[in-house]
C-alpha cells in the first residue's frame, strides 16, 4: 500500500504534493493516531508527523506513557494541501471531496494494523471517521464504541497548541492534549 498510494490519482491534490504521505509504526499496533494530512515538513520527508506538531506530539505520549515506536500514525488525507504565501506553502484544510477519496487507503491501514484504539486529532479526522456530527469541543478525550477499533477518542491536533495566542495557553492546551492522552493510555491497558 505504502508503494501503491505514490500513484494515487483519486483527487487534484497530488498535483502540487511533493508525494504521498502513508502511516507509519507497527503493523500489529494497538494505537492508530489520525491526523488531518502531511504538513510541509512532513511532504518533504515523506514520513508522517516528523514537523513541529509531531514534535508536540511526541513529548505529549512520552508524558501520558505512550510510546511513538509502539503506535501507528497516519493521516486522513495522504497528499499535502497547501497555497503558496511567499515562499512558503501554507496549509490548506483539503474539503470533502479530498476526504473521500483518501478513504480508502486509511481503511486500508486501520483493517491491516487491527488497532485496540484510534485515536482523531483534530476535527477533520474526527469527522471524517466519526461523522459530521462529532465535535472535538463536546466529546474531547470520551473513550468510545466503534467499529473502527473496540475503542476511539478524539482529541485536538497537536498543531492547534502551536497555534494558541499565548504560553499560558498553549501550556494549559498541552496539559489537557497530555490528559486526552493518558485517558487513552488507561483504556488500552484496561483493553489487555
Amino acid at each position: 500500500m505504502r508503494q501503491a498510494v505514490q500513484g494515487c490519482r483519486g483527487c487534484p491534490l497530488f498535483r502540487n504534493a511533493t508525494q504521498a504521505v502513508f502511516g507509519e509504526g507497527p503493523r500489529a499496533a494497538r494505537v492508530i493516531l489520525v491526523g488531518e494530512q502531511p504538513g510541509n515538513d512532513e511532504d518533504l520527508a515523506g514520513h508522517p508527523f516528523v514537523g513541529p506538531a509531531g514534535r508536540v506530539l511526541d513529548e505529549a505520549m512520552e508524558e501520558a506513557g505512550l510510546d511513538r515506536k509502539e503506535t501507528y500514525v497516519t493521516n486522513v488525507v495522504k497528499h499535502f494541501k497547501w497555497e503558496p504565501r511567499g515562499k512558503r506553502r501554507i496549509h490548506a484544510k483539503p474539503d470533502s471531496l479530498e476526504i473521500m477519496a483518501c478513504r480508502p487507503w486509511l481503511e486500508a491501514e486501520i483493517a491491516v494494523v487491527k488497532p485496540k484504539i484510534v485515536v482523531c486529532l483534530g476535527a477533520t479526522a474526527a469527522q471524517a471517521l466519526l461523522g459530521k456530527t462529532f465535535r472535538v469541543t463536546r466529546q474531547r478525550g470520551e473513550i468510545l464504541s466503534s467499529p473502527l477499533a473496540p475503542r476511539v477518542a478524539a482529541t485536538v491536533h497537536p498543531s492547534s497548541i502551536l497555534r494558541a495566542p499565548d504560553d499560558q495557553t498553549r501550556r494549559v492546551e498541552r496539559q489537557r492534549f497530555v490528559d486526552d492522552l493518558k485517558r487513552v493510555a488507561k483504556a488500552l491497558a484496561a483493553l489487555g
